[in-house]
């Protein structure tokens, strides 16, 4: 299927037809890169935070959830100034 490169705003870009879309179950964002020349986009398969419940959950039973850093800051003799 040939495509146009078209003028968008101060950008260009190409359209791609809402059958393709459908078939490939595209979202509001996807992922591109070049490889060899040639344009990749892909569905972003893994949403964003989408383990770290699992991750903290896992930290905490490992007890890791420590500083790593002592807190330097000693409130007691600390003057905040306003």
């Amino acid at each position: 299927m040939l495509a146009s490169v078209i003028s968008i705003g101060n950008s260009r870009g190409i359209r791609i037809p809402q059958s393709i879309l459908n078939q490939l179950n595209f979202n509001e964002k996807v992922e591109m890169e070049v490889q060899d020349n040639k344009l990749i986009v892909s569905r972003i398969e893994k949403k964003p935070r989408q383990d770290w419940e699992k991750a903290f959950s896992e930290t905490h039973e490992s007890q890791e959830s420590d500083l790593l850093i002592a807190d330097m800051i000693d409130n007691d003799t600390f003057e905040w100034e306003w």
